[in-house]
């Protein structure tokens, strides 16, 4: 079965451009229907004013009953007013008026049709005598009018349909990312399980040696536990986690103490509050670290144009009024063009020689899917730095 994600633009061209043919064949047929049936009725109009002129003139009786019958009255659907050179309106056909209107009320809305119809065209002349004359205004029957703006309202259902079409790929786009960022985890994650337990055993098996250093056994120990923590972040992604109230400023900082170690002593990590902040979020502790983690690596990546120098800042805030724990996290980094900024938590996206390019997707998918939270680029200026700003609400 042909999967809507093997050619998704060449698929989404060939909607625009199917729907754009239906919508401009359907105008174009129904214009031409618009023109010949307006020629129609303007013959209509024409006959009846012809009628007009001979209704005086015929002394036939027969011919007299057939030119009422059958061409005056014959008129059913165009609105038609008689009126005299001075706009006096004496007979009109296919006029609605509202059920036990008075005279005056029907002479009022027939001078109402008028004033619309002299502005759309001009009246027809019957002249009956040197004398007498008077004039027939008329305007597009119903159903004339509504087959003129058929077309405009197909082309806004097919608007809509392409509207539909468009969010139903996006969707079934994002869905088939899903499941392959949550297979390719899980694998991940399964795959990491056995060196794991073999390492766990090298452990043990070094410090029945005299000769190999407690301390050195203790860091390769946290460097397992962290390894055990990343497989368990990765089996967990497309699972709900659970969510706990936690000092979120105590995560950070042990985050922060654990990179420290392990990234170039020319950055400065540096946490701060301001005073009074509200620190306390409803998250999923792991999963949290990993944001935190995947930001501040991203930043010092983005130092290495700089010879690796610079420094990294989280400085947490709180918006009391909306009950909102916010967190700033700025380097001083090469910074990110403006043309970038709406692309960098897309799949893919990375300014590394060598990465997948989806740390940053996956953060956002952590902030904003599982802690109902926001994460976006607050500011970011090239050549001075980058800062991102996440939002959570307080559970205090």
């Amino acid at each position: 079965m042909l999967s809507l994600n093997q050619s998704p633009s060449k698929l989404k061209w060939f909607v625009i451009l199917f729907a754009s043919l239906i919508g401009l064949a359907s105008l174009y047929y129904t214009n031409e229907l618009v023109d010949s049936l307006a020629d129609r009725e303007q013959e209509q109009i024409d006959l009846v004013a012809k009628a007009q002129e001979l209704v005086v003139q015929v002394e036939d009786s027969l011919m007299l009953n057939f030119l009422v019958t059958s061409i005056l009255q014959g008129n059913q659907s165009i609105p038609m007013i008689i009126a005299d050179g001075e706009g006096n309106p004496s007979e009109s056909r296919n006029i609605k008026f509202k059920k036990n209107a008075t005279e005056e009320e029907k002479d009022n809305i027939l001078r109402e049709y008028l004033t619309s119809m002299k502005a759309a065209r001009s009246p027809i002349e019957v002249k009956v005598s040197e004398e007498w004359k008077y004039y027939i205004y008329y305007e597009n029957s119903t159903l004339l009018t509504q087959l003129k703006y058929f077309p405009y309202a197909q082309l806004s259902l097919i608007a809509v349909f392409l509207i539909f079409a468009y969010f139903l790929f996006s969707s079934s786009r994002r869905a088939e990312q899903n499941r392959v960022w949550v297979g390719l985890a899980k694998e991940t994650a399964h795959q990491l399980g056995t060196p794991l337990s073999a390492l766990m055993a090298w452990v043990e098996y070094f410090r029945a040696d005299q000769s190999v250093e407690e301390e050195i056994l203790q860091e390769i120990e946290k460097d397992i536990a962290r390894l055990t923590m990343i497989t368990g972040r990765f089996s967990s992604i497309g699972s709900i986690p659970d969510l706990n109230s936690e000092n979120v400023l105590e995560v950070v900082e042990g985050v922060t103490e654990y990179l420290k170690k392990r990234i170039s002593t020319k950055v400065k990590l540096t946490i701060r509050a301001s005073k009074n902040a509200k620190l306390y979020a409803l998250i999923n502790k792991p999963l949290f670290e990993w944001v935190i983690e995947n930001i501040c690596k991203n930043a010092v990546d983005a130092m290495t144009e700089t010879g690796g120098k610079g420094s990294i800042t989280l400085f947490f805030s709180s918006d009391r009024s909306q009950k909102q724990l916010i967190l700033d996290i700025t380097d001083t980094g090469k910074g990110i063009p403006q043309s970038q900024i709406k692309t960098v938590f897309r799949p893919g996206f990375t300014t590394k020689k060598r990465g997948w390019g989806l740390g940053l997707t996956l953060a956002r998918r952590i902030v904003e899917q599982y802690h109902n939270g926001k994460i976006s680029v607050l500011k970011s200026e090239v050549g001075k730095g980058t800062t991102f700003r996440i939002i959570l609400a307080t559970s205090e």
